[in-house]
């Protein structure tokens, strides 16, 4: 087996939260548990909406936490050619076509096909343009799902499975603006930095299945996947930037730390940051390290 790597990948959009140390934390000790290396990339090829701020914010508070990655961050603003590789690939095998629709467009197409019914906020792709723009102009370029069930088994929740066709739709590679998509990103990346698990927030699950098709297609390894356990707002929704999580307070390392290990299931530490991340790793080796991890 390939020596193990790990990544954390935050989105410079804000400073790290509370939810967001959770995902640290748990990549960190995870690699740290196989004798394997930690990365951390910045996902910032959503241009508009993240700021150098952020980044150093971030950095800054992993560092404050000893979270230390073993090579210098990599940064997706800066990463447009391989993209551009892939999706090339992709059209080169009719796996990747161009789409005119907008929102609205899908919109009125599901409703004419009585389809109304929105995922998560994402609208289900009907296909409108797998057939050619009939005359239009295009706007993104999307991938083409190849029919069935795409099963996995996370290290976590277990058994998954997902019909990315009815349920997600062909899904855009880059959008109508001229930015990369998330999914063809993160899946070129964990590949070029032989990514061979990914340890994230137990919300990223749904899109396992969509990277999953893509490493397919482009003839790449699919890591491991370990999905953590959620921090939850007053509201009982996923603590994140968009419902107002506080930024996370590094001042005081340990106990900012010991709030993301009991979401961990985790035992209390004390002493240095240090001896506290000793004691973890101990304890995430016995409590995660299952035979066949």
């Amino acid at each position: 087996m390939a020596r193990y790597v790990g990544r954390f990948a935050p989105s410079p959009t804000g400073p790290l939260h509370a939810g967001s140390l959770v995902a640290a934390l748990a990549s960190w000790l995870d690699a740290r548990a196989h004798d394997g290396r930690w990365l951390v990339r910045i996902e910032d090829v959503d241009t508009p909406r993240c700021d150098a701020a952020a980044t150093d914010t971030i950095l800054r508070q992993l560092a404050d936490c000893a979270l230390l990655a073993d090579e210098a961050p990599v940064f997706q603003s800066a990463r447009g050619a391989p993209y551009q590789a892939a999706l090339d690939l992709l059209v080169a095998q009719g796996r990747a076509y161009p789409c005119a629709c907008s929102r609205k467009d899908i919109e009125q197409a599901l409703a004419a096909a009585g389809r109304s019914h929105e995922r998560h906020g994402e609208l289900v792709y009907p296909g409108t343009c797998r057939g050619g723009l009939r005359g239009r102009a295009a706007r993104a370029w999307r991938f083409r799902i190849e029919p069935g069930t795409v099963r996995w088994t996370d290290r976590r929740l277990g058994p998954q499975a997902q019909d990315v066709e009815r349920e997600v739709g062909d899904f855009v590679l880059k959008r109508a603006d001229g930015l990369w998509a998330y999914q063809l990103a993160v899946v070129v990346d964990d590949a070029a930095q032989g990514v061979t698990d990914v340890v994230r927030g137990e919300d990223l699950a749904d899109n396992t299945a969509r990277q999953v098709q893509l490493q397919r297609a482009l003839g790449v390894a699919t890591p491991r996947y370990f999905h953590t356990p959620l921090v939850l707002g007053d509201n009982g929704e996923k603590l994140s930037k968009q419902n107002g999580a506080k930024a996370l307070d590094t001042s005081d390392a340990l106990s900012a730390l010991n709030a993301a290990a009991r979401v961990l299931g985790l035992q209390r530490q004390s002493g240095s940051v240090g001896e506290a991340l000793a004691g973890w790793s101990a304890q995430w080796r016995d409590f995660y390290n299952r035979p066949g991890d």
